[in-house]
């Protein structure tokens, strides 16, 4: 499913037009991005947790040359799933 076909799912489970439910998904997005910029976490009880995690410093290889490259740390997006998104799926 892409953002479209989001989109367009929610617009018919909510009854609007698809530009509000288009406008809806991309203010949940916002907010979702700007809470973890702040270094928040969101959670959605039984979907799951968003959150920011530190990824530390490692040594790498270019893989044309062979060549060990070092990597800066970085904080990376992180999702974990809630039970009952688990439980739904299986």
């Amino acid at each position: 499913m892409n953002k479209a076909e989001l989109i367009e799912a929610v617009a018919d489970s909510a009854d609007v037009s698809k530009a509000a439910a288009g406008r809806a998904v991309d203010s949940t997005i916002a907010a979702i991005t700007k809470a973890l910029k702040k270094g928040d976490s969101v959670t959605l009880v039984g979907f799951g947790t968003f959150s920011v995690r530190k990824r530390a410093a490692r040594n790498g290889r270019n893989p044309r040359t062979g060549e060990v490259i070092k990597i800066k740390a970085s904080k990376v997006p992180g999702f974990k799933a809630g039970k009952a998104l688990k439980d739904a799926i299986n």
